[in-house]
């Protein structure tokens, strides 16, 4: 009887599900609609700024509680970002107005896109995507990759295009959720337990289709023992991510490192469906030459990727962008609005 009574349970819980997304998804159309009548109300005033105005107060006193001239502008910007319904439908089958009230405020037309597509097919919620917006998840996704283009067919959801290790890794790394205090000092092994601590931030940081595997991997061959700080392992590019931790600025010893261990696992953990192995050594400073004249620069299975344990100011993190996309230059990479 119990099993019986979980059954009944979930279709429930399913048949809300569906009543929520739809009541959801046809109140987003409806504000939309809204926007679109708000602005073609508007563009028959002789002088808009003005008339813009009246139109916003006026209706929000007809309407009443709940329609504010602020949330009245923010249905006419829904409408003005996405003039075609076509383009928002899709996605908002699955996300809130809040979503979208969000994603309007995104100025870049591929970013905006791409956070539109994955809130959807990730699950984000508000928070999560207002991090991601912050944090400028798409610009460090596409800082760290030479094919643009490729990015720009992802976000168009077009099928048939082979996942590039390149395209899943972010740089810099933000890890402001582990709340470590700017001023104290820590260890190989306390950032670790933190990051196993956190998890789930540090996956969805990390990106799409990561899972974890192990912490402190041990690999034994026939003369020493190892052991490789993070293994996950990535079901979009179907093979394993080995992640070593430094706390301090990369070297040319952590490289060597790496490129050990990733070809270690190959060869001893690595099955015949699986991918080669990646190897990511998260760091808190890179380093051009190391960049230019190590393994890196020629091993696409290499990464190396500074971190932040904090959140800086969108101007901090455009910057850092643009000093690791020069590091990338270096190694001879070209981006998408360069060709």
């Amino acid at each position: 009887m119990k099993e019986f009574v979980q059954e009944i349970k979930i279709l429930l819980e399913k048949a809300r599900e569906k009543v929520y997304a739809a009541t959801s998804y046809t109140m987003i159309e409806c504000y939309w609609e809204i926007g679109r009548r708000i602005v073609e109300k508007e563009q028959q005033g002789q002088n808009r700024a003005t008339y813009g105005k009246e139109v916003l107060q006026n209706l929000s006193n007809g309407l009443g509680t709940g329609f504010s001239t602020r949330t009245l502008r923010d249905m006419r910007k829904c409408y003005l970002t996405f003039p075609e319904w076509k383009d928002l439908a899709h996605a908002c089958a699955k996300l809130e107005w809040s979503h979208i009230r969000t994603i309007t405020r995104v100025i870049d037309v591929n970013a905006r896109k791409y956070y539109l597509k994955e809130a959807a097919e990730q699950n984000w919620g508000v928070r999560r995507l207002e991090r991601n917006i912050n944090t400028l998840y798409y610009q460090r996704l596409v800082s760290s990759t030479n094919k643009q283009p490729v990015i720009d067919e992802m976000v168009e959801n077009i099928k048939d295009i082979k996942p590039d290790s390149r395209d899943f890794i972010r740089n810099p790394t933000v890890l402001e959720f582990l709340n470590i205090p700017t001023n104290r000092a820590y260890t190989e092994r306390q950032l670790e337990q933190l990051l196993i601590d956190n998890l789930q931030q540090f996956l969805l940081e990390l990106g799409k289709g990561f899972a974890f595997v192990a912490r402190q991997k041990y690999i034994r061959t026939e003369t020493t023992d190892f052991f490789i700080d993070l293994v996950f392992y990535n079901y979009i590019l179907k093979c394993f991510v080995v992640i070593e931790l430094k706390t301090d600025k990369i070297t040319h010893q952590d490289i060597g490192q790496l490129d050990m261990y990733v070809r270690m696992f190959d060869d001893l953990e690595r099955k015949e469906d699986d991918n080669p192995t990646i190897g990511l050594l998260l760091c808190t400073e890179t380093d051009r030459t190391i960049a230019k004249y190590s393994v890196l620069n020629e091993n696409k299975q290499l990464f190396a990727s500074k971190y932040l344990p904090y959140l800086p100011s969108e101007e901090e993190l455009e910057a850092e962008i643009e000093r690791e996309k020069n590091v990338l230059r270096e190694q001879g990479v070209v981006y998408g609005e360069e060709e």
